[in-house]
């Protein structure tokens, strides 16, 4: 594969996994509510705001985890405990801590 074939595919998997996985997550946990929790989950994307704090906004070759404000291992540990609520709080949690695995991997899966 040449590199742009692997680039068009980095960006794809991540939106898709940012975008369409939660509607599986939200089918299988949560399949009598799946579209408000989707629609929850899709919501925790606010939580990339804080890439409007850094200089430049978007870098290929920083990995968000660890950089971000709320992306931050002490902010992760919040989302963690968040699952220990119930009801709306449950889902908000289970999409943040999704939405860190897929900046995750996107970073340290592919190359940068």
């Amino acid at each position: 594969m040449n590199p742009s074939d692997i680039a068009l595919l980095k960006t794809f998997t991540h939106y898709f996994l940012h975008l369409v996985f939660p509607v599986f997550i939200a089918l299988v946990f949560f399949r009598k509510n799946w579209k408000k929790a989707y629609c929850i989950m899709l919501a925790t994307m606010l939580v990339d705001l804080d890439h409007l704090f850094a200089n430049p906004v978007f870098d290929p070759s920083r990995n968000s985890i660890g950089f971000h404000i709320l992306h931050s291992y002490y902010a992760i540990a919040v989302y963690f405990l968040l699952l220990f609520f119930k009801g709306n709080i449950r889902i908000i949690a289970i999409g943040l801590l999704f939405h860190m695995l897929t900046d995750f991997l996107d970073f340290n899966l592919w190359m940068h």
